[in-house]
């Protein structure tokens, strides 16, 4: 077994993972976050993870980094990661890369394409304007805040590097209490290496810490069920075998996860959830990442999202979960959908579970803010919109709020969708109303965009007041009062967004 190495600085400190992984791994104990500093470091640190034993790791990409300046390169182990593309109406499975480390201070990075020859490189989100030095078939920049990225050489979105340059870790548990698990309880720990929960899935209790430690890789499922102040943390990937959620939140309360990669991860009937800097990849349909039924105070920081379905959703009942949702936050986040929606919203309630003359569930109060949207992709015009807001099963839909998003050129869909309607698939009726909808500072650079859509159903269910402040197209600013607009064009024609009947009052600003 590799030993795991913590560069910090210029130094370097070493604790022996064999010992680690010879205790009983996956027993309970008393959970100690007695870090190895109390306060954060004012010097640079610098932590790679080698994988552990029986990890599969991918030779596609050589990644290396250094505190800046000091040329000591360390390796950073690439892992192997699926993600689905989409030919035609054929779903294909291609294996990308990924890979990850923990930093403060300025790091350069040093990236070698193994796969194919580099004629040309990019590193997303363009918002973060990296541009990577190219020298033959080496690429290299430098990162002075932890930032969740795609590399991508000669336009290759499908087998591209997802580099995830974290901060460091200060929930880790220290060496003290990782080398006296016996002493503990509360605490499960997976060390570096493949671990096979038995059965597939692992029901975790109430006042309980989850670490998953970088090199890890846990191929079942972690859940939380009708339990209390539950705490998921580390660097490793959580994935069942074939498809399924990684982690899932269900009728739970004060629940955390940070950091860790996983395949989806659901909240039901939860309330007073925090995931941050959570990484979320998908390859089989329905992939869904991050999905929020009947929940109430979820909120996401910093995560990625990269899903083989929808993103981020927010629904009402759904799947035995039953109610509204209220005060749903995504902020700081990256999200791309290689089908459906980046973000969706309002389709599912209470009318297709419990019948469709049930009381209607309320969505309402989500926000998302400061968000790169990557890609969407979805030849379906039913399931399209980067921006999508399906008001069924009589939900209710009000106060949503989207600040200061950029979206990427994408290859296929439409930028706005918000519509009441009945899908027979999936509604047993269609949406009451959407009411107060602002989208603020919303940049789109692109030619991938289809016809938007803003619609009501009928006189008594209608979209009304949905605004646009700073809507910029490719350069252009849309407002009410924009140069070259004829009077008599509605304001949306000069944005490709069709604006229908029974909708009320769209303005933009």
């Amino acid at each position: 077994m590799a030993e795991a190495g913590f560069n910090n600085g210029s130094a370097t400190q070493f604790y022996n993972s064999s010992v680690i992984h010879h205790v009983i791994i996956m027993q309970r104990v008393l959970f100690l976050l007695l870090l190895s500093v109390t306060v954060p470091s004012l010097r640079a640190e610098l932590v790679t993870y080698p994988a552990g034993q029986g990890v599969e790791t991918s030779d596609d990409f050589t990644v290396e980094v250094s505190q800046s300046g000091d040329g000591k390169w360390s390796p950073v182990v690439v892992y192997p990661v699926k993600v689905d593309e989409v030919r035609g109406a054929k779903h294909n499975v291609e294996t990308a890369s990924m890979a990850y480390f923990d930093f403060s201070g300025d790091v350069d990075v040093r990236i070698i394409s193994r796969r194919e020859p580099v004629r040309e490189a990019r590193v997303r989100p363009l918002s973060y304007d990296i541009t990577p030095a190219v020298s033959g078939d080496t690429l290299t920049f430098s990162l002075s805040s932890s930032r969740n990225l795609s590399v991508e050489v000669n336009g290759d979105i499908f087998h591209n590097l997802h580099l995830f340059a974290n901060p460091i870790d200060r929930n880790r548990p220290s060496d003290k209490v990782l080398r006296n698990l016996k002493k503990h309880k509360d605490l499960i720990y997976f060390a570096p290496g493949l671990h096979e929960i038995p059965g597939g899935y692992m029901n975790i209790p109430s006042n309980t810490t989850v670490y998953v430690d970088g090199g890890a890789r846990v191929v079942g499922q972690l859940v939380t069920d009708s339990v209390s102040n539950v705490r998921f943390f580390g660097r490793g990937e959580i994935h069942p075998k074939g498809r399924g959620e990684g982690i899932y939140i269900k009728r739970s309360k004060n629940i955390e996860a940070e950091g860790v990669i996983v395949t989806q991860i659901p909240v039901g009937e939860s309330d007073s959830v925090r995931i941050a800097n959570v990484k979320s990849i998908s390859s089989y349909g329905w992939g869904d990442g991050m999905n929020v039924f009947a929940s109430n105070n979820v909120s996401y920081d910093g995560v990625f999202c990269r899903n083989s379905d929808d993103c981020s959703t927010v629904y009402a009942t759904r799947k035995g979960f039953k109610g509204g949702c209220r005060n749903i936050t995504m902020e700081n986040s990256t999200l791309w959908a290689d089908v459906a929606h980046p973000i969706m919203i309002g389709l599912h309630g209470s009318a297709k579970e419990i019948g469709p003359d049930a009381p209607a569930d309320t969505i309402c109060d989500i926000t998302y803010r400061n968000i790169d949207i990557l890609d969407h992709a979805e030849k379906q015009i039913d399931y399209q919109g980067c921006f999508g807001i399906s008001c069924g099963d009589n939900n209710v839909v009000r106060d949503i709020t989207f600040d200061n998003i950029r979206v990427e050129d994408f290859r296929q869909g439409q930028l706005f969708n918000i519509r009441i309607f009945f899908n027979k698939k999936y509604c047993a009726a269609p949406g009451t109303c959407v009411d107060n909808v602002l989208f603020k500072d919303i940049t789109y650079n692109g030619t991938g965009e289809e016809m938007s859509i803003i619609a009501g159903y009928n006189e008594d269910r209608k979209v009304s007041n949905i605004t646009f402040d700073n809507l910029v197209i490719n350069g252009v600013r849309i407002s009410d009062d924009m140069p070259g607009k004829p009077k008599w064009y509605k304001t949306g024609d000069m944005a490709r967004i069709f604006i229908g009947e029974h909708v009320n009052n769209v303005t933009f600003k």
